[in-house]
């Protein structure tokens, strides 16, 4: 009778250390890859950091283009833009021009 009495004073103190420990690292384990944890903020501090160059490219080209519209919506119309416009559109020079081709602009 003493013998179990003692082997319980030992054995169900240190079963709810273990299950204690359990828990902490049960939950340590899902705050660091769960869907909500550290490795998940990591991917989406990344992608955030993607789409914000990506907006700052397309908001660069977007004032290229408003630039460029305006130029044509302006009350003189800028002739050199629409003649290169519809050179380039129609795929024509003029006998008197020097082509010189190039690699795609970045």
């Amino acid at each position: 009778m003493v013998v179990k009495a003692r082997t319980r004073s030992i054995f169900f103190p240190l079963a709810l250390i273990c299950a204690s420990a359990l828990a902490v690292a049960y939950f340590l384990h899902h705050a660091e890859v769960g869907q909500r944890g550290l490795e998940a903020k990591r991917e989406l501090n990344a992608q955030m950091t993607e789409a914000r160059e990506e907006l700052a490219l397309l908001q660069r080209q977007r004032e290229e283009w408003e630039r460029r519209i305006a130029l044509v919506r302006s009350d003189q119309i800028d002739r050199d833009l629409i003649e290169e416009q519809a050179r380039t559109m129609l795929g024509r020079v003029h006998r008197n021009d020097v082509v010189i081709l190039t690699g795609p602009s970045d």
